[in-house]
């Protein structure tokens, strides 16, 4: 924090944050506390009025927090709060030129998403105990998931009209109102099949209020997504998977399985419904003994 007179208007800054551009008062905190840190380094520097800031000032002070191995995260949100603040400055005429215009805005680091294996994901599907209620169904949902890697809203919304069991086909409505058609395989069709003729009557008798929904619950009405993100974590638990693990966690299981077991890229695109391939290459991190072994089994010198 400053003392004395305010030459970078920062309480006249928060002000504007709050009264003007309606922000809470968690969001003026977290404003006021990297702009704070900034300005003090500035006055180090000797820099005593933002009209002496300019864009090499600011990188300077982007590389110093770089070699602090400030996280990324906090970097972007910093420059977030230069832009705001300096842009303000510029409106009251405080200071002449806006240096945060020059600076390159940092490229959000993409995470790998964290997957499965492919024996904790058989053991997840495979851990609805027999003794349960709807075994079948939970099974069929969990083999659904992992087996043809549909998001959890695309599941609850299916009805019977998206539905070929002979074929162990599966129409959805993805986003964009993209339309696609997944396979599943033997698994999947015998527990869909003996959910759909065990168990489904009895709950369908419940209410007609959802006669074309496949999955219901057990007041015959069709499932919520919370309710099978409480499968899938139960499921996960049972099976002993070291983290929680939610429907996405199957569908990232299904695109990775399928790519590590040599699936075409584009064809794992068009069964996930990306509209863009760069969604889908965040699946292509196989291992490096994973590529080690497509290299020595395809690469004519690979054996070498």
């Amino acid at each position: 924090m400053t003392s004395g007179p305010d030459p970078f208007r920062l309480a006249l800054f928060s002000d504007f944050l709050a009264f003007e551009r309606g922000l809470s008062a968690r969001s003026v905190v977290a404003y006021r506390a990297d702009l704070d840190a900034l300005v003090a380094w500035l006055l180090r520097e000797g820099h005593l009025s933002p009209r002496t800031v300019d864009a090499q000032v600011l990188r300077d002070y982007l590389g110093h927090l770089h070699q602090l191995e400030r996280a990324p995260s906090s970097l972007r949100r910093l420059q977030s709060a230069m832009r705001s603040y300096f842009s303000f400055l510029v409106e009251e005429g405080i200071a002449e030129t806006d240096p945060s215009r020059l600076l390159v805005p940092p490229k959000p680091q993409r995470r790998l998403p964290w997957v499965l294996t492919p024996d904790e994901a058989a053991r997840l599907v495979e851990s609805v105990p027999e003794e349960q209620p709807s075994v079948w169904r939970d099974r069929s949902i969990l083999e659904l998931l992992y087996g043809t890697g549909m998001r959890v809203s695309e599941l609850t919304e299916l009805n019977f009209s998206n539905l070929d069991q002979d074929e162990q086909l599966v129409w959805v409505m993805g986003k964009g109102s993209r339309e696609r058609v997944l396979p599943f395989g033997e698994p999947a069709a015998r527990a869909l099949t003996r959910y759909l003729q065990r168990e489904r009557p009895g709950l369908a008798s419940k209410t007609h209020r959802s006669a074309g929904a496949i999955f219901l619950n057990s007041r015959g009405q069709r499932l919520s997504r919370m309710w099978v993100w409480t499968l899938v974590r139960e499921a996960g638990e049972r099976a002993g998977v070291r983290r929680p693990v939610s429907p996405h966690a199957l569908r990232h299981a299904f695109a990775t399985h399928l790519l590590e077991g040599g699936a075409d890229l584009a064809a794992v695109q068009d069964l996930l419904g990306h509209a863009d391939i760069s969604t889908t290459q965040i699946y292509t991190h196989l291992d490096s003994r994973a590529l080690q072994a497509v290299h020595r089994a395809h690469h004519p010198r690979g054996e070498g």
